[in-house]
């Protein structure tokens, strides 16, 4: 990748400045306060698009509401209205992305999947988390931190959870770990369209809680483990292990305080960065990647912060 490269400026440099000027498309979902994630691959993306511009190659970057399936339809029409030369997405919508990666093979227009991983595709590189392989270590946490025939709840932020690869797959990792391993556990699961009706949610999980007092421990396959944590009273907190992903701000906040347990991290900073390292080299030399670039599962707690 041209990090790795450490290009510098000098004859070959030169050249390959006043080569072909390339269009590089990235298709990434929106980021607020509320759901912060995405905004660490985006940073990562502008800092290589500084990088890679100096050898001929534009990244434009189209941003869709990562909640709703017609913006990342329609945004990814404004991609192609471009013109591009090379494409790096976050396939959040697995059913859409078929649509969207056939018009890609059509138009002969390489791609690189970002952060989710989508079998069965022509993508020439996926970059970002092994997320099978996260889901079992959030319960090989778990295990660790509970004793034999304790329970345990999943919660989901998504209804339909098979659409979003990443998500499920965490899901499948963590049930499959208990399974794999015949550690004797019963998983619980509970479904919110959304973490803003703090009163609802409590009072979902206290009924949860109430019928299953045997549940030690919580897992979110998603970002937004802070949001959820606000609604759990602070003596039910005491009595579980928290288990959720990635660094956000409030997620790193909550650890801190004691409301999270662990956090597993993916470097996603670096995702956006190496996508478009990948792309460019791909554009500028022919360089053709590794299939799979996976990002580190690191285990995030109030200690190592």
């Amino acid at each position: 990748m041209l990090k790795e490269h450490q290009f510098k400026l000098n004859d070959v440099a030169s050249k390959l400045a006043n080569r072909k000027k390339y269009n590089l498309a990235t298709l990434l979902p929106q980021y607020d306060t509320k759901n912060s994630f995405w905004k660490s691959p985006y940073l990562g993306v502008l800092k290589a698009k500084e990088e890679v511009g100096f050898y001929g190659v534009q990244t434009t970057t189209f941003q869709f509401d990562q909640f709703d399936v017609n913006s990342y339809v329609l945004r990814f029409k404004e991609l192609m209205g471009s013109k591009p030369d090379g494409v790096v997405l976050a396939p959040i919508f697995k059913n859409e992305t078929k649509t969207i990666v056939a018009e890609l093979d059509a138009n002969k227009i390489p791609y690189v999947f970002l952060n989710i991983d989508i079998e069965g595709y022509k993508n020439f590189s996926f970059i970002g988390q092994n997320s099978v392989k996260s889901g079992r270590l959030a319960a090989k946490l778990m295990d660790l931190c509970s004793k034999k025939g304790d329970e345990f709840l999943i919660i989901k932020l998504r209804k339909d959870i098979n659409n979003y690869t990443a998500l499920s797959d965490r899901i499948i990792g963590f049930t499959d770990y208990f399974e794999d391993e015949k550690v004797p556990a019963k998983v619980h699961g509970l479904t919110f369209n959304s973490l803003v009706d703090e009163q609802l949610i409590s009072a979902e999980l206290n009924r949860c809680f109430k019928m299953n007092p045997g549940i030690s421990g919580v897992y979110m396959p998603s970002s937004q483990i802070s949001a959820l944590v606000d609604c759990f009273s602070s003596e039910k907190l005491k009595d579980l292990s928290v288990i959720g992903h990635d660094t956000t701000e409030g997620n790193l906040e909550a650890l801190k305080s004691n409301k999270v347990s662990f956090l597993i991290s993916q470097k996603s900073f670096d995702q956006g960065y190496d996508a478009i390292a990948v792309m460019s080299d791909y554009l500028l030399q022919n360089k053709e990647p590794q299939q799979k670039i996976y990002s580190p599962l690191e285990i995030i707690t109030k200690e190592n912060i």
